[in-house]
């Protein structure tokens, strides 16, 4: 396909979307069936580009005063691929498989139109019912934070230490590009380009063995932070698919007793394999069964709960710029009951002089700092560690990291502009001897 033909695809995508309200996953799923002909090439360009007019979706809107598929299509073009108005033009020739030709109106948005007089919701892309929290948490610099967030994120891997070393694995995929991460001493990235196709990592070998494991560099640090360690009893509260369970059986060498559970066992179904694979051998895995307590056993007993508290998912829009779109109201109010049900039940199980590590992938601050103080209000048996503190689990450069990320009295903050990891925040809460 030529490169005009691939966008005359993308906005047929971005209509479906529009028309069904389906996510972008399904409808560029449905167009490469309907067009088997496109190859695994084209394939990933068509992707690149839907997935980069999601995350830019306001602003290109904007840009061409006009919210159709076509105008922000175009208008990313300009935004985010930074192709002037001739480029654009050239593409939209009316050729063959080509998009039409640009009208007056198009032609003179491109030529003229900026964001500079864009309300912050616009320049940062995120939706406009967000604009209190959003302030709340970065306040002039929120269309900043929110610009980062909607660059394209490189894919981070983590090196297993019960397998592996860094240096080694880094060496085993420098073809893949990898190199290792800023902050995190476990971490190698692959940059990737508008129209890359995403590495096969999972057929490498580092990756079949269980050398590495597919993991932002934000939640390898978050796994950190949490200074699980060899021969403690360590609770996963919301392990999920195990990627920081994988982390901590990591930490902990080995020794020790590691419990993983979550509220969704379904959650859970592709853990047993990922432990597995990554020679874990002293994880508990154990799913919801009916209404009895899957945790009653530990009563005030672990030195550590974790939890990756379900949320928002605001600071990983980079990696699902479609989520921002679908988001509504009322399930973030949702997801905050739920965060509440998980710390006063992990309150029980950890015993003085124990610890709970709140993390969350969101930036909203009603999931992260109020949460924490609430917490606190409700249990006063607990304090937060001073972040400053908690850094010191990433070594000689927990003073740097602690610069770069946003301190405050609850917790930290990461973020893609601050840190280049998605949006994490992690609050590790000790309970007083």
């Amino acid at each position: 396909m030529t490169p005009a033909a691939r966008l005359s695809a993308a906005i047929e995508v971005i209509d479906a979307i529009d028309r069904n309200r389906t996510p972008a996953g399904n409808a560029l799923k449905e167009w490469g069936t309907a067009h088997r002909f496109a190859g695994s090439g084209d394939r990933a360009a068509i992707s690149g580009l839907v997935y980069d007019v999601l995350r830019r979706r306001a602003s290109s809107a904007w840009l061409m005063d006009d919210d159709t598929p076509r105008a922000r299509v175009l208008g990313m073009l300009k935004l985010e691929r930074e192709l002037d108005a001739a480029a654009i033009a050239t593409l939209c020739d009316g050729g063959r498989f080509a998009p039409e030709p640009l009208n007056d109106a198009e032609a003179a948005a491109l030529q003229s139109r900026s964001l500079d007089n864009a309300p912050a919701h616009v320049t940062g892309d995120y939706p406009e019912w967000l604009e209190p929290q959003f302030a709340a948490t970065f306040g002039d610099d929120r269309a900043a934070e929110a610009k980062a967030m909607a660059r394209r994120a490189p894919l981070d891997l983590r090196v297993n230490t019960l397998k592996a070393n860094r240096d080694k694995a880094y060496k085993s995929l420098a073809h893949l590009g990898a190199q290792p991460t800023p902050w995190s001493p476990l971490g190698l990235r692959i940059q990737l380009d508008a129209d890359a196709r995403s590495p096969g990592v999972h057929s490498e070998e580092d990756f079949v063995k269980g050398a590495v494991e597919v993991q932002d560099e934000g939640s390898q640090i978050a796994a950190l932070l949490t200074a699980a360690k060899p021969g403690e009893q360590v609770i996963d509260m919301c392990a999920g698919a195990g990627g920081k369970t994988l982390a901590l059986a990591a930490m902990m060498q080995g020794k020790g007793r590691l419990i993983a559970t979550d509220a969704d066992k379904r959650q859970l179904a592709p853990i047993f394999e990922r432990l597995s694979r990554a020679g874990v051998h002293n994880c508990d895995v154990r799913p919801p069964k009916g209404p009895d307590d899957t945790l009653a056993d530990i009563k005030a007993s672990a030195d550590l709960a974790v939890i990756d508290a379900p949320c928002s998912g605001t600071g990983t829009w980079r990696r699902n710029p479609d989520a921002k779109w679908r988001m509504r109201p009322g399930a973030l109010d949702i997801r905050i009951k739920d965060q509440i049900e998980v710390l006063d039940r992990a309150a029980a199980l950890v015993k003085p002089g124990g610890r709970i590590a709140y993390i969350t992938c969101s930036v909203i601050s009603d999931e992260n700092n109020a949460q924490v103080r609430a917490f606190v209000q409700r249990h006063p048996q607990f304090a937060v560690v001073d972040p400053e503190q908690v850094t010191l689990g990433l070594g000689e450069k927990g003073n740097a990291f602690a610069s770069a990320a946003l301190v405050s009295a609850e917790g930290l903050l990461m973020t893609p502009r601050r840190t280049g990891t998605d949006g994490f925040f992690v609050s590790v809460l000790a309970r007083k001897s």
